[in-house]
């Protein structure tokens, strides 16, 4: 640490506290703008499946509420990760001061790079995993056994 100056636990867990809460306003944020658009997130998302399916097949929901709950869940997971830079920067104020000069000048390239491959994971999941498994699964079904 730079500072000689150590901090009493209560200012570190006042400190963590406003770092939760901007990550978690961060998150509230970008969910409400991403709800007027659950039902086509959801669409986008789930056509990887549909696509694999068979022509007169459909999915179902096998609970109650799953219809209504399932895009807004959708809609609260991408909220979180579109909301990943902000949450990696709230954690990295709240460990920087703990560091020494020669470790925070490796947090810029590391928060990047964190950054991009989330990002180029996600796009991987969805452009080649997806469909691989989603064909794979469709296609695996016993003799007998109709996927509708």
């Amino acid at each position: 640490m730079e500072n000689s100056e150590q901090q009493p636990l209560i200012s570190h867990l006042v400190e963590l506290r406003d770092r939760l809460l901007r990550a978690i306003l961060a998150v509230l944020i970008i969910a409400v703008c991403l709800l007027p658009f659950a039902n086509d997130l959801y669409l986008i998302l789930s056509a990887p499946l549909l696509e694999h399916l068979p022509e007169t097949s459909s999915m179902i929901a096998t609970e109650v509420a799953s219809p209504f709950l399932t895009p807004f869940k959708l809609t609260l997971t991408a909220a979180i990760m579109l909301a990943m830079p902000v949450l990696l920067y709230q954690l990295w104020a709240f460990i920087a001061p703990g560091l020494y000069q020669h470790e925070r000048r490796l947090v810029f390239p590391l928060m990047f790079a964190s950054t991009l491959l989330f990002i180029l994971g996600i796009l991987f999941a969805y452009f080649v995993v997806f469909p691989l498994v989603f064909g794979f699964l469709t296609q695996a079904a016993p003799e007998g056994v109709a996927v509708m």
